[in-house]
């Protein structure tokens, strides 16, 4: 059912994606990505460069115990999985663990090697700020958005969205502070029903994450550091839309690109299940071009900017990532036993 589900979903986006093209216009499409050139697309690869590093910023601030270059490398192999393999985000955090826990064991400051438990704790914490960043942009480009002409089609769907966004994200924070009593007894469950030799690899593991889960929410203050640098980082990627209309021949101002980029993020958190958020984000794109009077080839144009800059920077991440992983691997290959002497 799941693999049923996800290419149904995939098949919706490519029809969206086809459709929003020839309706705009192949030939309007070209011509207009050509107004930015190969330097205005250099910018905008460098402007997400900064963005890449700014989010391991944002986890280095709220996870302080994990070593700052690997965060960053961890975090770009997450976004890169997520927007240029046929993966949901899930898939894209999955390999974002095991990113972070790749090649040589890196020391926690308790001495201890960093091991897949931390790396899935020091994730969810980072997700979290994520989220609770982006709700909070969500709703600063809800306000820039009040006063445009049809601009109620999306404020009051997106408030209640983001309302019940916000709730889920207070269960999920209680659970990850005050769950760890049910996640203890569950491992224990399972653990009696499991064959003896798993048993104490469960109960170790989930005491090692619930441990490490537990010392990086007793720290709000560096919870909400990194919340800030995410809604930094957000803001970021609005100015990156910003620059990409102006080199398209849009003029909007800042707050504008806010409303965009904000409203389409909102849209597409919704549609997170379509792998690469493919036909969302253009449609996002275009809906909200209506509102400010901008074409379509030019608002499609965006979207594919935006890919682009993402797939160029995305790709080589994942070579690189794969070549540490193989390099590592074979590292680990165990020698043949030398020859008894005589």
């Amino acid at each position: 059912m799941k693999k049923t589900l996800t290419l149904a979903l995939t098949l919706f986006g490519v029809a969206l994606f086809c459709f929003l093209t020839l309706r705009a216009g192949i030939h309007p499409i070209v011509v207009t990505l050509s107004k930015v050139g190969l330097g205005g697309f250099g910018l905008l690869i460098a402007g997400q460069l900064v963005l890449d590093v700014g989010l391991g910023c944002a986890w280095k601030v709220a996870v302080p115990e994990i070593a700052f270059l690997r965060l960053v490398a961890a975090r770009a192999v997450r976004d890169a999985a997520g927007t240029c393999l046929p993966f949901s985000q899930l898939g894209g955090m999955i390999l974002g663990v095991r990113a972070t826990v790749a090649g040589h064991p890196r020391l926690i400051p308790s001495g201890a090697p960093l091991t897949w438990p931390e790396a899935v704790a020091a994730t969810l914490v980072d997700i979290t700020t994520e989220v609770l960043a982006m709700i909070v942009f969500v709703i600063l480009a809800i306000l820039c958005l009040i006063g445009h002409q049809d601009a109620g089609r999306f404020i009051w769907p997106l408030l209640i969205g983001m309302g019940l966004l916000s709730l889920g994200m207070a269960g999920f924070v209680w659970t990850q502070q005050q769950g760890g009593t049910l996640l203890t007894r569950a491992a224990h469950f399972f653990a009696r029903h499991i064959s003896e030799g798993w048993q104490g690899s469960l109960i170790k593991n989930t005491q090692a994450f619930r441990s490490f889960l537990d010392r990086l929410w007793s720290r709000p203050g560096r919870i909400a550091g990194g919340s800030a640098v995410h809604l930094l980082c957000w803001c970021g990627s609005a100015g990156l839309a910003w620059l990409g209309l102006l080199l398209l021949g849009a003029h909007l101002t800042y707050f504008d690109a806010v409303s965009i980029e904000g409203v389409v993020c909102g849209i597409m958190a919704a549609g997170f299940m379509v792998p690469a958020a493919l036909g969302v984000q253009e449609g996002a794109y275009v809906a909200l071009g209506l509102v400010f009077g901008i074409s379509a080839d030019i608002m499609l144009s965006l979207s594919l900017l935006r890919r682009g800059r993402e797939i160029v920077v995305g790709i080589p991440i994942l070579l690189l990532w794969q070549l540490y992983e193989m390099y590592h691997l074979r590292q680990q290959k165990p020698q043949p036993p030398s020859q008894p002497s005589p």
